[in-house]
């Protein structure tokens, strides 16, 4: 089960996001896992009978089972069962820049490649600034903080 702020999250809420930011934590040993996941699947078929044109399919993916494309973490949840984890959305995104953008930013921010209590193995991002303007609110010319 996913939460966010203390509530469980479930299809019912997902609205119009297109994905999260997230946390795993092992609850044995208290390591954590910073993360994003989308909640749509686009897939390509075939045009209809006698068309030209590819549709266009939306479905929701599996992220209501996801637990990260950490290897490590996938087999401790195959040998030790999903209820050794607790999974916490911690941003609810718009698009998949923002998402992007905020993942890394908490993977920076928390030093997840340098802190051992993480099993974050790379950080790996791709944002354009047009594509997350709408995160400039209250952020000064420097982005060093909100601006007062």
């Amino acid at each position: 089960m996913w939460t966010y702020q203390g509530e469980p999250f479930t299809s019912a809420d997902i609205g119009d996001y297109a994905g999260f930011v997230y946390t795993i934590t092992d609850l044995e040993n208290g390591m954590r896992y910073i993360g994003k996941k989308t909640f749509w699947f686009k897939s390509t078929l075939s045009p209809l009978k006698g068309q030209t044109r590819k549709r266009k399919k939306v479905v929701e993916s599996d992220w209501q089972d996801y637990f990260g494309s950490n290897k490590t973490i996938q087999q401790l949840v195959a040998e030790h069962g999903r209820e050794r984890f607790s999974r916490e959305i911690l941003h609810l995104c718009r698009s998949s820049s923002e998402m992007s953008y905020l993942e890394a930013k908490l993977q920076f921010e928390h030093d997840v490649l340098l802190d051992d209590s993480f099993f974050n193995d790379y950080i790996q991002v791709r944002v354009a600034g047009k594509h997350v303007r709408a995160l400039k609110v209250g952020v000064d010319r420097e982005g060093l903080g909100k601006a007062d």
